[in-house]
């Protein structure tokens, strides 16, 4: 049987993210019918944005630029859905689905480096999240969009959070590392392509407010 150390294991999975994370801002630019040039650029910012984030939290060396393999990914995946992109049609929702296993992939791997770094479950599965949604709001915002995670829409970041709170029971419960990471892998990304597909979502805060006075007044 083989075995996976979990730093070899949380290596492999940030890479698959990066990857599908770039195939995702790649669509999203797409959309937007930006060029090469703006394809890049977007893909880089989502698949890397939600790790450098991370990394600056931590003080630990930016993932990227200690490993220039994942700028090579990036690129990569990028370039490849944008030619695939440009000659065949892409199902409805490709983007939303493609952002959830990317979602999935970070939250995971973001809270396994935490843990590597001897802090909380708390706090590590804050930096999962973080990992995980930081790089859509990037790519939201440079496409001139309201972040996915700040709009009345599907489960997103709570998704995160579940899946990465599993992964740790799981952990508490003598389970490997491996099954471990992919079983929270999967909560979070068939819980966000269920919450797509039957309009899951958290309660909206609505409050009503006295008419004839203004904001702040007497």
């Amino acid at each position: 049987m083989i075995r996976i150390s979990p730093m070899t294991l949380a290596y492999i999975l940030q890479m698959t993210g990066v990857a599908v994370f770039a195939c995702s801002g790649a669509l999203s630019a797409g959309r937007k019918s930006l060029d090469v040039v703006g394809v890049i650029v977007i893909s880089f910012s989502t698949a890397v944005g939600g790790g450098t984030l991370r990394d600056l939290l931590l003080q630990r060396n930016i993932f990227w630029l200690a490993d220039p393999v994942y700028l090579w990914v990036c690129i990569g995946a990028g370039a490849l859905t944008w030619l695939y992109a440009s000659f065949w049609p892409l199902p409805q929702r490709t983007l939303l689905f493609a952002d959830a296993c990317g979602l999935g992939l970070f939250a995971i791997s973001g809270a396994q480096i935490a843990e590597q770094f001897g802090h909380s479950v708390v706090i590590s599965c804050i930096m999962g999240v973080i990992t995980g949604v930081a790089g859509g709001v990037l790519r939201d915002v440079l496409c001139g969009e309201i972040p996915l995670i700040f709009r009345k829409s599907e489960l997103y970041a709570s998704a995160a959070m579940l899946g990465t709170i599993v992964y740790f029971s799981l952990k508490a419960l003598s389970i490997s590392t491996a099954i471990a990471s992919l079983v929270g892998i999967g909560v979070i990304t068939l819980l966000r392509c269920a919450a797509l597909i039957f309009g899951w979502h958290l309660p909206v805060f609505h409050f009503r407010e006295q008419s004839g006075k203004s904001p702040g007044g007497y």
